[in-house]
């Protein structure tokens, strides 16, 4: 029997190299074919399970010895299934991260003297020459820095990661990068080097662009281990006898961007014989963060690597002496261009994602507006000189950009499509979910929301790759489920999970980006007031549970549980403890339910609902509905999540609890009619998704939506937190049809005026692009995006259970309309791939239902016949009414 495949460590796919788990859980697909699993058996090279009688597939513990720092272990597994028994897999491994308290090395910092201004600091060379008596048989890297850090040995750039270490909660945690430079490295004289720059350590980041989050000096930390034919070992660590000196990027920012100056590159400078003149002693430095080695560690994520190339579309002179290039594609990334001109030329690279009438690039939409700061520029500029050497070419590596178009200024001319290459960078995650119907516009639709998941996935999961490029919480709470059916976000969100915990505050307060540079400003009144929205801070709850949905994995929630309890506890407090003004003016004296509404504190609320009437700012108003509703929600499912951990007092404490909060929402915002009290879409469709009208109220509920999407026009009325749940709820509660009118409209506001509109991503505003011309807010947000999973639940069908998580047991209900005539969905989860396609011909509906081993699914065809389908490939044929 042929043997399992797709071999995963813990979130990641094979060749693991430089984990800090010493007893990862392995997991495996199951030979196609099979329905079950019965046993299963690993072996090591030194170590044998021996025969297990178990069905597990996924997330299976490790129980062999505890391998050594630095060791590799080398696995296979084979099983026994109801086909028999199988092949030993393909073999595949793992390598502990090789560093402990006896590592030589030491932070340093390179001679820098007086720090430059944020957004015109260069980035520094760093090297240190050593010898070797033999080639070695097996060598190693583990590094990492303040700031970000390229990693060269004899003049060859080392490992494929971008950006690295990445950016985390550095005050609590910093990634260690393990690389294999066995093949690099010779007898004699060797050099080791680095290229490091600011990054997000101390660089500029978010809408506020303040430098210096995390420290004032960038750092290199790392060690090279070199190990012999004959067992000896060299090991070369950061410290005494390393040099540093500027290097030809003359400032480096990834909000501003690079410029380089190829006249000031310094030969050799990673190679033996490159000790030239300019180089000084780099400074070993130690306490503070320095001295905490307890932060070094590995990522549970993928990392950052150049995914993709794109060619030029076409290339375009507005005017005398500017070049647009456009690559057909809204990306983050940058720029790789090979004609720089004749020596001495000076070139500017602006980056946007729009052109405006003239046709040249416009960025004017994305600088922000800050009330003390005033106008911020986004920047987004790189600058470089050409040296004229023959093959020089600029590939800005310590900046990223959001960009479909690039002018290039003071270019000589012509210049050429093929010279020029838009690189596509992000975290390099795994693809899991597709989508196609017959409506081309729609499979438009869902590529937008790919590739803005793709510019928004650069190791932390962020609004938008251009104004902000920062972790906003409520943003990854919204689409982290629709995110976990396109890519394996697994390993993605646990580590921006970690930094979620590592960041929140002492009170349990979710700040409204993570990470978040800007701790250390938590004494500020305005400042702390900003943050600890509702529907932001609760990513805290709704991402650890989605990710335990989607991947079955219960120490996601172990590991966020603490998280999770203290963030409800800050929502619980501030709920009891404050009252909105208005409420207060009104109603003096507090109704015994305020107990348990939440009205008080900053909330985004509905941010980018259809404009509405009322000119009260948004931070002004009681978004007590919205609040509460999520106090709701994240109490209900911190009592879920505390069942599954086996924390029984907890899951009773916290399902009283959400239980009050319904009461008070109820008895505040629904009105003696059925109506609510706040007559919008958003409040309609949140009450539905969240169940927070009685079971015999929803029907009038569902209706008054209806009403308020036809008095729109048949248009959305909804924002940032509605959105997602405003066609499921529609279509659930009897009125598809609605559902499928909204997709389908092509008017602002909606998702197929974006399509009509020649978007390549999702927009933040539903009218970005306005009648007259004019451009507001990212052309590259990936919330809106989240519509998708209507086409993945709905139109395909396809849809989790929350009772088995992992999707051991999932429902297969497509909801056809719209004009469609066939769907399909097809979907990487962690027990195998599943497939769901449908199709419309003569009258009649046929479904093909692919199961994969140990999953069971419902089927429900449009005519109501159910049926159960195991393991396997299913059709079922009726007629449609």
């Amino acid at each position: 029997m042929p043997a399992p495949t797709r071999l995963r460590v813990e979130h990641l796919d094979d060749a693991v190299l430089g984990t800090h788990e010493l007893r990862p859980r392995l997991s495996w697909w199951l030979p196609d074919g099979t329905a079950r699993q019965t046993a299963y058996r690993v072996r090591t090279g030194t170590w044998d399970s021996g025969r297990v009688e178990s069905g597990d597939t996924v997330l299976v513990p490790y129980t062999g010895p505890d391998p050594a720092p630095g060791e590799r272990v080398t696995w296979q597994v084979k099983v026994w299934t109801d086909q028999g028994e199988s092949d030993w897999s393909a073999p595949a491994h793992w390598e502990v991260l090789g560093i402990g308290a006896d590592t030589p090395a030491r932070w340093i910092e390179p001679a820098e003297g007086e720090v430059p201004e944020a957004g015109r600091r260069p980035a520094h060379l760093l090297r240190h020459a050593f010898t070797l008596d033999t080639v070695p048989v097996r060598a190693r890297v583990h590094a990492t820095a303040h700031g970000v850090y390229e990693l060269f040995v004899n003049g060859s750039r080392v490992g494929d990661h971008e950006l690295a270490p990445g950016f985390t909660a550095y005050r609590s945690r910093l990634h260690v990068q393990s690389y294999d430079v066995t093949g690099l490295l010779r007898p004699g004289a060797n050099v080791v080097g680095a290229v490091l720059s600011d990054g997000w350590f101390r660089g500029r980041t978010g809408f506020h662009r303040i430098p210096d989050g995390y420290g004032g000096r960038t750092a290199l930390w790392g060690v090279l281990r070199a190990e012999a034919a004959d067992g000896s070992v060299v090991e070369v660590g950061t410290g005494q006898g390393w040099f540093s000196q500027g290097s030809e990027i003359v400032s480096a920012d990834l909000m501003d961007g690079q410029s380089t100056d190829f006249g000031r590159v310094v030969p050799g400078w990673s190679e033996p014989g490159g000790e030239g003149a300019g180089w000084e002693a780099a400074r070993v430095v130690g306490g503070g963060l320095y001295g905490d080695a307890g932060r070094l560690t590995s990522s549970p994520a993928p990392p950052v690597r150049q995914v993709e190339e794109l060619a030029a579309v076409s290339v375009g002179v507005p005017r005398a002496g500017v070049h647009v290039v456009d690559f057909g594609q809204n990306v983050n990334g940058w720029v790789r261009l090979a004609d720089l001109g004749p020596s001495g030329t000076a070139l500017t690279l602006t980056h946007g994602e729009c052109l405006g009438p003239d046709g040249d690039v416009t960025t004017d939409h994305l600088d922000a507006d800050d009330p003390v700061a005033g106008v911020l520029p986004v920047g987004q500029r790189d600058r470089v000189v050409s040296a004229g050497r023959p093959g020089e070419v600029f590939e800005p590596r310590h900046t990223v950009h959001g960009f479909r178009y690039v002018r290039i200024e003071g270019h000589p001319g012509p210049l050429a499509a093929e010279s020029v290459r838009a690189v596509v960078v992000h975290t390099d995650l795994r693809r899991t979910g597709w989508f196609r119907c017959d409506d081309e516009r729609l499979n438009r639709l869902h590529e937008m929301a790919v590739w803005s998941f793709r510019g928004n996935a650069c190791d932390v999961p962020t609004d938008c790759p251009t104004r902000e490029r920062a972790g906003f919480t409520g943003d990854w709470q919204i689409f982290a489920p629709t995110a976990g059916f396109l890519y394996d976000v697994a390993g993605f969100s646990v580590k921006w999970l970690r930094d979620l915990a590592a960041d929140q505050w002492p009170d349990g307060r979710v700040p409204n980006w993570v990470p978040e540079p800007g701790l250390d400003r938590r004494s500020e009144d305005t400042y702390a007031y900003i943050n600890g929205s509702a529907g932001w801070g609760d990513a805290a709850v709704l991402v650890p549970w989605e990710t335990y949905q989607t991947y079955g994995d219960e120490r996601v929630l172990a590991e966020s549980y603490r998280s999770m309890v203290r963030w409800v506890e800050f929502a619980a407090t501030a709920a009891r403890e404050g009252r909105h003004a208005e409420r207060v003016r009104l109603r003096p004296e507090a109704a015994p339910h305020e107990e348990y509404l939440w009205d008080a504190g900053f909330h985004w609320g509905e941010w980018t609902e259809p404009a509405r009437d009322g000119d009260v700012p948004f931070y002004l108003q009681d978004q007590g509905i919205v609040a509460t509703a999520y106090l709701y929600r994240s109490a209900q499912l911190l009592s879920r999540a505390a069942s599954v951990l086996g924390e029984d007092a907890d899951a009773a404490r916290y399902a009283a609890y959400a239980g009050r909060v319904l009461d008070a929402w109820r008895t505040e915002f629904v009105r003696p009619d059925g109506g609510l009290a706040r007559d919008s879409q958003a409040t309609y469709v949140r009450a539905l998704a969240f169940g927070l009208v009685p079971e015999e109220a929803r029907a009038g509920v569902a209706e008054r939506l209806v009403a308020l999407v036809r008095e729109a026009g048949t248009h959305l009325g909804t924002g940032f937190l509605a959105t997602p749940y405003l066609l499921p709820v529609l279509a659930d509660a009897g009125h598809l049809d609605v559902a499928y009118e909204l997709l389908l409209q092509d008017t602002v506001p909606s998702w197929l005026a974006m399509v009509a509109a020649g978007a390549t991503t999702v927009w933040e505003d539903w009218d970005a692009v306005r009648s007259d011309g004019s451009l507001h807010g990212s052309m590259n947000h990936y919330s809106k995006g989240a519509v998708v999973s209507f086409l993945h639940r709905h139109v395909a069908g396809l849809h989790p259970r929350e009772d088995a998580p992992g999707y051991r047991r999932f429902d297969v209900r497509p909801r056809p309309g719209g004009g469609l005539t066939r769907a399909r969905a097809e979907f990487d989860s962690v027990r195998g791939r599943i497939a769901v396609s449908w199709r419309i011909e003569d009258g009649r509906f046929t479904l093909d239902v692919t199961v994969p081993p140990t999953a069971s699914a419902a089927v429900v065809l449009p005519d109501g016949a159910g049926f159960e389908a195991g393991p396997g490939v299913h059709r079922y044929v009726c007629g449609m009414r």
